[in-house]
C-alpha cells in the first residue's frame, strides 16, 4: 500500500530505532525526528499497518475468566463504526471530548475513532468527583461526554447542552440500561464500517488535553498535538524496547497521560499487542499467574506495584518477561536488585512527564548504573540548569527548545504565563531535580518544590526514602522538612508498614539506627510518623500535604505514632 510522504517519514523514524534497538550511541546521535505536516495517526498510520492483519492489537484478561482478544484489522474497522457514529451525534473536528472509562475495549475503539475526526480529546479517572469534572467540562470546554454507564450519575447536577453517551449500560455487552439523556455507545456497532474523514489533519492540530495530578497545585491543562504523543513516543517505544508481536502490560488507569503512554501510543507505534487484566483489587500472585499464563513479554508497573511484587516468592514464578521498566515515580535500588535477583533482568528506570513523552530512560542492552535513569533518548537534547539558569552537572533537568523535540506539549491550555514560565530563556523546564555523572547518566533528586535545605545542606528526599524502604518493616515513606529551631528544618519521615507490623518505640527505634547506619551525619531522619500517605488520585505522593502538616504544628506536642529521635536517645 502506498503511503504519503509525512506516513514515510514517520515509518522511516520508527523503523531506524528499532534496527538500533541495543545501539543507544547510534540511535541518539543519527535519530532524526520526522519531519511532518499533515499526519493523522489513526488513518495514516494504524490503519495502513491494521490492513489484513490478523496479529492481536488488544488483549483483555478478566479476573473471572472473561478474556477478549481483538486484531489490528477488527480494531482499525471498529474504530471506523464509532468514528461515523460519534459523527451521526454532532462531535466536529477540534471539539472536546470528555473520556472517563475504564480499562474496556471500547476505550481504545473510541481513541482511535477520535483521532480520525480530529477532536480533542479529554482523558478523565473514575475516580474524579462531581467537583472535579464540573472544573474538567469548564476549563476544558467540553462539548461531548463518553463514560462509563455507572459513572453517569456523576453528571446529573452539571447541566449543560454537552453531548452525553452511555458505554456498558445496553445492547449486548451492557446490563440496567442507559440513563435517560444519554446515548447508548452499543448502538455504534450498526455504523458503517467505512470512514472518510472530512479534511486533512496538520501534525501541528490538537488531539489531547490532560489535566495533571496535581501534587502541588490545581491541575494544570496539558495540551498535544497530533505529532506530540503519536509520533513523540516512538522516544517511550525505544526506551520499553517494544517489537513487533510483543505482548506489553502497563498497569496504570486510564484518565492519566501514562496510559496513553503504554497501553496506546508506544505498544502499537512497534506493531505489539496492548495487554490488559483487569481486577478489583491488585494481587500480586494472580498477576504473576496472568504474566506466566498469556505470554506478558513486557511489564511497565508503577513503583506501588513493584514494592508489593517483591513481597511474593518471584523467583517461584516462570515468567517469559524480556523487558521490565518502572514509571510514574523513581524506583528505589531495593526494588530493582531484589526482582533481578530472582529473574534475571533488571528494571529499567526512566523519565518524562505529562508535558512530555520518555525524556530519559535505560534503553535496551546498555550499562545499567544503579540508582540512575539512564541517558537523554533519541531526539531529546537535555541539560541542567542551576538556580541561576547556567549549565550544571546538578540543576533542573530542562530541555533544549533549539532542537524541539516532537514529545513536547503545545502548551498549558489556558495559561499563557504557566507556559511561557516553563519555556523561558530556549528551554522547557520540568521541575524535577537530577545529577549527572562523567559518563552522562542521570540520577533523579526530586522536584524543586520537595528538595529542602537542613542547617545549610540540601536534602533529596528521594535519597533518604529509597534508603527507608529498605527496612523489613517500611512499604512507603515520604520525607518533608520538620522545623527545628537549632537547624531550620529535619528530615521528618512518614511511614507506612509493611502487613504484619505494628507502629510501636521500639519499632521507631529500629528504624531511625538502620537510617543513621546508611546515611551520612547531617542527612539523618531525625524524626518520623506512622501514617497512611495522601496521595493524588493517579497515586503520587503529595508531599505538599505533609510539608503543610509540619508547619502547622512545629511540634509543641508529639502526634499518635509520632516519635523522635531525641526522645528515644533520651
Amino acid at each position: 500500500m502506498t503511503v504519503n510522504q509525512s506516513t514515510q517519514a514517520f515509518l522511516d523514524a520508527r523503523d531506524f530505532l528499532q534496527r538500533h534497538r541495543e545501539d543507544y550511541d547510534t540511535a541518539y546521535r543519527d535519530y532524526r525526528a520526522p519531519q511532518l505536516t499533515e499526519f493523522n495517526w489513526a488513518l495514516d498510520f494504524f490503519d495502513v499497518q491494521a490492513k489484513g492483519n490478523q496479529a492481536p492489537a488488544l488483549w483483555v484478561v478478566d479476573e473471572n475468566g472473561g478474556e477478549q482478544k481483538i486484531s489490528f484489522a477488527e480494531m482499525a474497522e471498529r474504530s471506523n463504526r464509532v468514528a461515523n457514529y460519534l459523527r451521526s451525534l454532532g462531535v466536529k473536528r477540534g471539539e472536546r471530548l470528555l473520556l472517563m472509562l475504564p480499562n474496556r475495549v471500547e476505550l481504545w475503539e473510541i481513541m482511535l475513532a477520535g483521532i480520525k475526526l480530529g477532536a480533542v480529546m479529554v482523558p478523565t479517572t473514575m475516580l474524579v468527583s462531581t467537583e472535579d469534572l464540573a472544573d474538567r467540562l469548564q476549563r476544558g470546554q467540553v462539548r461531548h461526554v463518553i463514560a462509563q454507564a455507572s459513572e453517569t450519575g456523576k453528571f446529573a447536577p452539571l447541566p449543560g447542552d454537552y453531548t452525553r453517551i452511555s458505554v456498558g449500560g445496553s445492547g449486548s455487552g451492557g446490563s440496567g440500561g442507559t440513563a435517560e439523556g444519554w446515548h447508548a455507545f452499543e448502538d455504534s456497532a450498526g455504523a458503517s464500517a467505512e470512514f472518510t474523514p472530512d479534511g486533512p489533519t496538520m501534525a501541528t492540530d490538537p488531539l489531547l488535553l490532560y489535566f495533571t495530578s496535581g501534587t502541588t497545585s490545581k491541575p494544570k491543562l496539558v495540551l498535544h498535538s497530533h505529532q506530540s504523543y503519536p509520533v513523540g513516543h516512538l522516544s517511550t517505544m525505544y526506551w520499553i524496547g517494544l517489537k513487533q508481536n510483543d505482548v506489553h502490560w502497563n498497569i496504570s488507569s486510564p484518565g492519566w497521560a501514562k496510559h496513553a503512554w503504554s497501553c496506546f501510543f508506544a505498544p502499537w507505534n512497534a506493531g505489539a499487542a496492548v495487554f490488559v487484566y483487569n481486577y478489583a483489587r491488585f494481587n500480586a500472585k494472580n498477576c504473576l499467574d496472568v504474566i506466566a499464563r498469556c505470554g506478558v513479554t513486557s511489564l511497565c508497573a508503577p513503583p506501588t506495584v513493584w514494592r508489593m511484587m517483591i513481597q511474593e516468592d518471584l523467583g517461584s514464578f516462570k515468567v517469559p518477561l524480556r523487558e521490565l521498566v518502572g514509571a510514574g515515580e523513581p524506583l528505589n535500588p531495593e526494588v530493582i536488585e531484589q526482582v533481578e535477583r530472582a529473574w534475571g533482568i533488571r528494571i529499567r528506570d526512566g523519565f518524562g512527564q505529562s508535558e512530555t513523552t520518555a525524556q530519559i530512560g535505560n534503553a535496551p542492552g546498555q550499562l545499567l548504573k544503579p540508582g540512575s535513569m539512564g541517558r537523554p533518548l533519541p531526539g531529546y537534547r537535555i541539560t541542567l540548569l542551576d538556580h541561576n539558569d547556567a549549565p550544571a552537572d546538578e540543576g533542573e533537568i530542562s530541555i533544549l527548545l533549539e532542537q524541539r523535540p516532537l514529545g513536547l506539549m503545545l502548551g498549558y491550555e489556558g495559561d499563557d504565563r504557566k507556559t511561557a514560565e516553563v519555556m523561558r530563556d530556549g528551554h522547557y523546564h520540568t521541575g524535577d531535580t537530577a545529577v549527572r555523572d562523567a559518563d552522562g547518566y542521570y540520577f533523579y533528586v526530586g522536584r524543586n518544590d520537595d528538595v529542602f535545605k537542613s542547617s545549610d545542606y540540601r536534602i533529596s528526599p528521594f535519597e533518604l526514602e529509597s534508603v527507608l524502604i529498605e527496612h523489613e518493616a517500611v512499604l512507603e515513606a515520604a520525607i518533608v522538612p520538620s522545623p527545628d529551631a537549632l537547624r531550620l528544618s529535619v528530615p521528618k519521615a512518614f511511614i507506612t508498614l509493611r502487613e504484619g507490623h505494628v507502629p510501636s518505640r521500639e519499632l521507631a527505634l529500629s528504624i531511625f539506627q538502620f537510617a543513621k547506619e546508611r546515611l551520612a551525619p547531617y542527612k539523618r531522619i531525625r524524626r518520623l510518623e506512622f501514617s497512611d500517605l495522601p496521595k493524588t488520585i493517579s497515586g503520587k505522593i503529595r508531599r505538599v500535604e505533609l510539608r503543610k502538616q509540619e508547619q502547622a504544628n512545629p511540634g509543641a506536642e508529639r502526634r499518635p505514632n509520632e516519635y523522635w529521635e531525641d526522645d528515644l536517645s533520651a
